[in-house]
């Protein structure tokens, strides 16, 4: 798992632009494992504003639907197109191309909010 990230308790990753004022969202390894075999992802549209904790889209699995929710809040400049297509590249490369969209922070405050890695991989291994 990279260093840099920060991790909601229903397993979205979080990647700070250098400037702070933008986030990539995107799924953790241990989520996608969990997940196995995806079908199709469902996003929001560029401009939605977004709740920390709320659903902003959802992915499929043969297994089940999932809800995808925000870790924070802001409004959507960027979303990953490419995946809809290539959903075979969340599990190669969850932390780099894998990222589902990009966040103008509204505020830093729910970064708070969010588990380090340490912490991350602890709620892990208790589920687990």
């Amino acid at each position: 798992m990279p260093q840099d990230l920060l991790y909601s308790k229903t397993h979205e990753w979080v990647r700070l632009s250098d400037d702070k004022q933008t986030a990539a969202v995107g799924l953790t390894a241990y989520a996608l494992e969990l997940l196995t075999d995806l079908v199709h992802v469902e996003l929001p549209e560029v401009g939605r504003k977004l709740k920390a904790e709320e659903p902003f889209g959802e992915i499929e699995s043969v297994k089940a639907v999932s809800d995808l929710y925000s870790p924070v809040d802001g409004e959507v400049v960027e979303v990953n197109q490419t995946l809809a297509d290539n959903l075979e590249k969340l599990a190669d490369d969850p932390y780099g191309n894998g990222w589902f969209i990009k966040v103008k922070l509204a505020d830093q405050s729910a970064l708070t909010n969010l588990l380090d890695e340490a912490a991350y991989i602890k709620q892990c291994e208790e589920e687990h």
